[in-house]
């Protein structure tokens, strides 16, 4: 079953900006990489940092606390530390809300 369900209003994430958001027992971020909203999990696989205190680069989102990349688009750590993908979720934007299929 699909359910999409509403993070925000899109002008909270504006181009190169994070935003993090709970639903249900679910922690989530949000990244607007050159106008593009990406969805992944929001704590870190390897010290459970919150990302969306990251960095957000073309590389992907660069964890605050041991400096793993992960990829935005699979969700994989580009280095380490970090060894466990990210999960990731679809987005779409409807009438400038951003929704999360969870």
């Amino acid at each position: 079953m699909v359910n999409w369900v509403k993070a925000c209003d899109a002008s909270n994430v504006g181009s190169g900006e994070l935003y993090g958001f709970d639903y249900d027992d679910k922690k989530i971020l949000l990244a607007n990489l050159d106008g593009k909203i990406y969805a992944t999990d929001r704590i870190c696989t390897h010290a459970e940092a919150d990302l969306s205190t990251g960095i957000l680069s073309e590389e992907g989102i660069r964890c605050p606390l041991h400096l793993s990349v992960f990829n935005l688009e699979n969700g994989k750590p580009q280095n380490p530390p970090a060894e466990e993908s990210l999960k990731t979720y679809n987005v779409k934007i409807d009438k400038n809300e951003i929704y999360v299929e969870v």
